[in-house]
């Protein structure tokens, strides 16, 4: 049951300081040391803000435990590219694979090519459901869906009864997740929750289809982005209508424009995975594992959130932010 999941704790070391490197499918970038090889292969860009602190987090472990860590990802989120760069991840016979799982029945024939040739492998960020099936170690990030009942509790003891959940991308299966979460605890609340798709890819069209979606139907209480991608130009909607500073907005994941958003009163809260973890903690583990076979979890995943970045915190993970490690 998703709700009994346990939370992992683990011990992470100071973070190094350094700069934030970005990578693509066709340049794969790495942080030199060890004999150990560890290939990280995640559907985000590095150069995407998210994704920079992951792997600035996979830099920082790589620099701290020696070892060698190979960063690469698909150029626009494709599902066949991605399975690509898995499929020559495990070419490399590495000592470890880090990847994350945003649509398993995209990935899981490259996925069981990795077990069958024997590489450890820990999921990441997305995964949760599906690390077990895999053959992973563990699965380090944050379960989706009880993320979104936390979320879809603190819209509803706000007084959100109308919430509407900016869904930027199609097939991702933890942003469903995390819209199931939410639409699950309004509902117990006595709310509702309306999901409207968008194009990760057209800031404008987000921010003119949230504003034509709040025209049309003014019981919409509460907007709810599942990542900065929408929550940015949600704000601009919200900012068009004249109803920013007194619509509820929420969102996931952070940015420096949602950090802003929350210090300057105009958006009420983001749920804070902390994604720095994900990267950081996962070369740790293999390169425990490599040396002396440990292994963490033990049969639940690590959960690295949810936490939340609020009025009361904002201005410090804020700092954070500007440090690239929040």
């Amino acid at each position: 049951m998703r709700g009994k999941l346990r939370f992992g704790v683990v011990a992470a070391a100071a973070v190094l300081a350094g700069s934030t490197a970005t990578a693509s499918a066709q340049a794969p970038s790495s942080a030199e040391g060890g004999d150990v090889t560890i290939e990280v292969v995640t559907h985000g860009q590095a150069s995407d803000p998210f994704w920079s602190v992951f792997k600035r987090g996979v830099d920082d472990a790589a620099a701290q435990m020696g070892v060698t860590a190979n960063y690469s990802a698909p150029a626009s989120g494709d599902m066949a590219e991605m399975a690509s760069l898995i499929d020559a991840a495990v070419a490399k016979a590495p000592d470890g694979l880090v990847v994350s799982v945003p649509d398993f029945g995209a990935l899981q024939e490259s996925l069981a090519a990795a077990h069958e040739a024997g590489i450890p492998i820990i999921t990441v960020n997305s995964g949760s459901d599906n690390y077990q099936e895999i053959g992973a170690i563990t699965h380090v990030g944050q379960d989706e869906f009880i993320a979104g009942e936390a979320a879809g509790a603190r819209l509803a003891e706000a007084g959100a009864t109308h919430v509407l959940c900016v869904h930027h991308e199609v097939g991702n299966q933890g942003l469903d997740a995390r819209c199931d979460g939410a639409a699950a605890a309004i509902e117990e609340a006595g709310g509702t929750l309306e999901v409207v798709q968008v194009d990760l890819n057209d800031a404008a069209g987000i921010t003119s289809t949230v504003s034509s979606t709040l025209q049309a139907d003014d019981t919409i209480d509460a907007v709810l982005a599942l990542g900065p991608t929408a929550a940015s130009p949600a704000l601009a909607a919200l900012d068009e209508l004249g109803v920013l500073g007194e619509m509820t907005i929420a969102t996931f994941d952070l940015s420096a424009d949602v950090i802003q958003a929350i210090v300057d009163g105009n958006m009420l809260f983001a749920v804070d995975q902390q994604q720095y973890l994900q990267g950081y903690l996962p070369i740790v583990m293999l390169k425990l594992y490599a040396d002396n076979l440990n292994t963490v979890g033990g049969g639940q995943p690590v959960l690295t959130g949810p936490g939340f970045v609020t009025a009361e915190n904002a201005e410090q993970v804020q700092q954070l932010t500007a440090d690239g490690s929040r």
